[in-house]
């Protein structure tokens, strides 16, 4: 009974990981051949109807986890996606930032931000399987985890950011080094062969300068998603649900994203509840699935209404 009742449980997760798989080729299918054949200039309605697009595809995924899996995964699965849709607004201003530093336009930047959201599927997967051989070797390095994120959520908390122009930072500094790049827009090409060398145009500079600071982010994101749950397929599925509506949500807020003042200290404090929460069973109590979902929630949905009621003055 036990062996019939294992050997379901492997047929029941290996056709979940195929439906999620099929899922997401239809996604970026769908997004290279018909939502985004043309390069043009990238109208609001178009992105918001995408947006809302792939957030209701993501949550229909969460409900067929729900349904296969029981409400316990399914809600690790939204508690998952909600921390990986907040932590990517720090992506959409460094997006914001990159390309108007290096000067990309507007009807080429879905071009870039698709192939970064491609390298992003590739480099999150190979991050996460690597962490899930990890916990699983080395547990206690969910301890380590916690504490890289309570000081991370104190950090972005209590330190002031220091605005510096984009192409005074390192990593700007260090590619221009590496790569001869080319100073004007070639069309919507990566690479161009000038005076008998091979040079990157400013949308390849852009989209490697995008791939290497969601490395950066990962590095924040993984551990808070690994201290949520430490089942491989809803921290997979959870991130990349979260980043494939990435550029969409990019396109519909990237003028106005610096404009929520309080989201960044709500997220701070996520992440140190996140952080916190491996050490409530040691003090006697327990916080569950639901609880973790319903906090990160209610911090998440006063962050942005607080920052509303903030800005409504300087609109008027």
């Amino acid at each position: 009974m036990d062996m019939l009742s294992s050997t379901h449980a492997v047929l029941s997760q290996n056709m979940m990981w195929t439906i999620f798989g099929i899922a997401v080729v239809v996604l970026l299918a769908l997004d290279l051949f018909l939502f985004n054949r043309k390069n043009e200039e990238p109208h609001f309605w178009h992105t918001f109807w995408m947006c809302v697009f792939y957030i209701v595809i993501a949550i229909i995924f969460g409900f067929f986890v729900m349904y296969e899996e029981g409400s316990d995964k399914g809600m690790l699965y939204f508690t998952g996606y909600l921390l990986e849709k907040s932590l990517s607004l720090d992506n959409i201003f460094v997006m914001s930032v990159v390309f108007s530093a290096i000067g990309v336009p507007s009807k080429y930047q879905h071009r870039v931000l698709f192939w970064g959201i491609l390298g992003a599927l590739v480099m999150r997967g190979v991050m996460i399987f690597l962490g899930e051989a990890l916990v699983a070797r080395f547990h206690w390095i969910l301890y380590l985890f916690s504490i890289f994120l309570v000081y991370t959520g104190a950090h972005m908390l209590f330190q002031k950011e220091e605005e510096k122009p984009f192409k005074e930072t390192k990593i700007y500094q260090w590619m221009s080094k590496i790569f001869h790049v080319t100073s004007e827009i070639k069309g919507e090409h990566f690479i161009v062969k000038e005076n008998g060398k091979w040079h990157i145009t400013p949308l390849l500079f852009a989209l490697l300068i995008i791939e290497t600071m969601d490395v950066v982010f990962a590095f924040d994101s993984i551990p808070a998603i690994f201290l949520v749950t430490q089942d491989v397929f809803i921290v997979y599925t959870s991130n990349i649900f979260a980043i494939l509506g990435l550029r969409a949500l990019y396109f519909l807020l990237a003028a106005i994203v610096n404009k929520f003042a309080y989201l960044k200290p709500a997220l701070s404090i996520i992440l140190i509840f996140i952080g916190l929460k491996i050490f409530a069973p040691h003090l006697g109590f327990e916080v569950k699935t639901w609880q973790s979902l319903t906090f990160t929630m209610l911090m998440l949905t006063g962050g942005i209404v607080l920052s509303l009621i903030k800005s409504q003055p300087e609109n008027q």
